[in-house]
């Protein structure tokens, strides 16, 4: 197939271009390269991509429509799975336009370019963000999502209206997967395993947030690939059941582990990897942040029979490998 991916520098999206390329789809990838983190680890994900037969990249924002429109028409899409968003819930209080340019104008813009074309499904990144002050647990698709606690995770449940809009008005087949606090090899330098692992190498404090009184659904991703691209021949229909919409060919999928994991275990995890101890630094809560997040798979595993199953240790394992090696972060460095 010819796959439109936005996100293609970003952590997600460098592992799932990845396995299409593998499996021989031609991939079309658009970043915006931003300097929310270290670019060099962006410039050396598309590096590698670039050696797969199969990859093309644009490496612009998708608040240019003139760039996204060109790329879009020479692309000609079977599949568009847009991944590329302004990320992090803390940065949100630092930078709010940001999210609402990234996230909200550039997936309309997305959308709009789109739109009349044969799509036959787009996969729009969502986030568990989005249950915000829910106190049911597990989160399942169909609970209300009006308690955002952070304007990140008000954009992206804004990304989900507009999508059904775009679904009901278009017949555009979107599926959108609220994905749970996705780790592994290659991750974002923001998130608390990258943190926390950096630290503890480096004999400086960990910021734990409440206490440690913290759960969260882990996501190896690895799991999260293998879960996307089961749904990819899968797009919705009107009134196709599994949470799809009654009025438009739109769906919500939970993309989580299933099985929440306290911040104290996940710390521990850390330092079993790592052979060393961390230095904990107590906080309260922060703003924005939530104290639990615990995915309700059903509607994942009745559709594609697939359930995320990768231990946590042996994920965090993967990603201290890799860390390691690519920062060599050997043992007394």
């Amino acid at each position: 197939m010819r796959i439109l991916m936005t996100g293609t520098a970003g952590f997600i999206g460098f592992h799932l271009a990845l396995r299409l390329l593998a499996e021989g789809h031609d991939v079309t990838g658009i970043d915006g390269m931003t300097s929310y983190y270290d670019i060099a680890l962006k410039q050396a994900r598309h590096a590698r991509l670039r050696e797969c037969p199969g990859f093309t990249c644009h490496e612009f924002m998708l608040e240019d429509s003139g760039a996204l429109a060109r790329a879009c028409r020479a692309a000609r899409p079977d599949i568009v799975i847009h991944l590329a968003a302004q990320a992090g819930v803390r940065y949100s209080l630092e930078n709010p336009g940001a999210y609402v340019s990234a996230n909200v104008v550039g997936t309309h813009n997305l959308l709009e370019q789109v739109k009349d074309l044969p799509v036959r499904h787009f996969i729009l990144a969502s986030t568990s963000s989005v249950y915000g002050a829910s106190l049911e647990i597990p989160f399942a698709e169909d609970l209300p999502c009006n308690q955002p606690l952070s304007l990140y995770a008000a954009t992206k449940k804004a990304c989900e209206a507009i999508g059904h809009s775009y679904a009901h008005l278009h017949g555009l087949p979107i599926t959108a997967c609220r994905f749970f606090t996705v780790y592994g090899p290659w991750g974002r330098p923001d998130m608390a395993l990258f943190r926390f692992t950096r630290n503890i190498f480096a004999g400086l404090p960990i910021d734990v947030y409440n206490g440690g009184d913290m759960q969260r659904d882990f996501t190896y991703v690895d799991d999260l690939v293998e879960a996307v691209c089961r749904l990819l021949p899968l797009p919705p229909a009107t009134q196709a059941g599994h949470g799809a919409s009654p009025v438009a060919p739109y769906r919500v999928v939970n993309v989580g582990g299933g099985q929440p994991v306290g911040l104290r275990d996940f710390i521990t995890a850390i330092e079993r990897a790592t052979g060393r101890e961390a230095i904990c630094n107590m906080l309260p809560m922060q703003r924005g942040d939530v104290p639990r997040s615990w995915a309700d798979c059903t509607v994942l595993e009745q559709l594609t029979g697939f359930h995320p199953a990768t231990p946590l240790q042996a994920g965090v394992d993967a990603f201290v490998a890799w860390y390691r090696q690519w920062y060599r972060a050997a043992d007394g460095a």
